[in-house]
């Protein structure tokens, strides 16, 4: 017994787990720091969003402990079950009572005293989805009726959904990240760049067609023909970056996150990284969300099986996706889309659904050893 429970413990991948509590400890330093001003100002208690984020993370922690021990089969028997959960959920925003509009949006739940957010559910789902249904399938992915369409019609649909309510940055995620996997899948390639080159003229009338997405896009290609309208985030976003230098202003000494950066501690937290610690703090956070992601890559290129292979694939692309697409927004190399960067931005919903992926990760290390 108790050589299966030394056996249990050396199990850890401990270089992966290491990684991800750094960026946990580091996260609460931020939010506190990117926040403190406006939770003071906003609610009268400097302390509101850490205490907040140290709860989500806890409970995160809590989720990712138990995830490391479910075997990653059993996600794979409840697949569709999965998937019809969190298509409930992202239908249910939309009913009076459930759903909650913010910013014109109707992306959350309101649940007793949580709002939860059914899209970072629906990515979850989705990645189950298609890491059982692919390693299934197998050489059939080669097909386009028995490959491509059943999975482009699933991911569809979710798409679809998120931008009715409208949320457009996560679906753009979404068919990134379906090409992605369809293409590991074994997908003839010249089946995928037609469904990009098909995709292209719908996203352009998404954006063309509303308002607000035009004027971001008008942002990024010129921020400062509007400095003080939608090209204000984006330049206070510089002004951040610019001021930090190579070693920052230091922690706490932000200027930016003083009601100039709309919600600091949310979608722009890496601008305050790099106003507070520099250059060579952006490149330690880069560093470090590289090893993670070059970590679950490793894992599940060293999994038992063909499904575990897909399902640690598919949630290790997801995250990077998601690091990469803010890191590019705050930067200005892409239109501001409203996501958080996993593992460092405040929000529970995030927090909880990436360390439910990181004790997935776990997990498919633990049976591969």
């Amino acid at each position: 017994m108790g050589k299966a429970k030394a056996t249990s413990i050396n199990n850890y991948d401990y270089p992966l787990l290491v990684a991800v509590l750094l960026l946990l400890g580091f996260s609460l330093l931020m939010v506190y720091s990117a926040s403190s001003h406006i939770a003071a100002y906003r609610i009268g208690d400097s302390n509101y969003y850490l205490k907040r984020q140290a709860t989500f993370c806890l409970f995160g922690l809590l989720v990712m402990l138990l995830a490391r021990y479910v075997p990653v089969r059993i996600y794979g028997k409840l697949a569709y079950p999965i998937l019809l959960l969190s298509l409930g959920l992202l239908m249910a925003v939309f009913i009076p009572g459930l759903g909650k509009k913010a910013g014109g949006a109707y992306r959350w739940l309101k649940v007793g005293p949580l709002t939860l957010q059914p899209a970072e559910f629906a990515k979850f789902a989705l990645a189950v989805y298609m890491a059982y249904s692919m390693a299934k399938k197998g050489s059939q992915m080669a097909s386009f009726w028995k490959g491509i369409f059943p999975h482009l019609v699933v991911a569809g649909v979710v798409m679809g959904l998120l931008v009715s309510q409208p949320d457009l940055g996560t679906a753009v995620i979404i068919g990134a990240w379906l090409f992605i996997m369809l293409f590991v899948g074994g997908c003839r390639f010249h089946y995928l760049l037609s469904l990009v080159l098909c995709a292209i003229p719908f996203v352009y009338l998404l954006v063309i067609h509303v308002g607000y997405r035009l004027k971001r896009w008008w942002a990024f290609l010129n921020p400062w023909k509007d400095p003080t309208g939608v090209g204000f985030q984006i330049i206070h976003s510089f002004f951040a970056f610019g001021s930090g230098g190579l070693l920052g202003v230091g922690i706490g000494a932000s200027k930016q996150k003083l009601f100039y950066l709309p919600e600091p501690h949310t979608d722009f937290v890496f601008s305050i990284v790099g106003e507070e610690l520099g250059f060579l703090g952006v490149c330690g956070v880069v560093a470090v969300f590289c090893f993670i992601i070059v970590r679950g890559v490793q894992i599940s290129l060293s999994a038992k099986d063909l499904y575990s292979t897909y399902l640690g694939f598919g949630l290790t692309a997801l995250l990077g996706l998601q690091v990469l697409i803010n890191m590019a927004v705050v930067l200005g190399l892409l239109p501001t889309k409203g996501l958080t960067l996993p593992l460092l931005s405040y929000g529970g919903s995030s927090m909880v659904v990436t360390l439910l992926s990181v004790g997935v990760l776990l997990n498919i290390a633990s049976q591969s050893k």
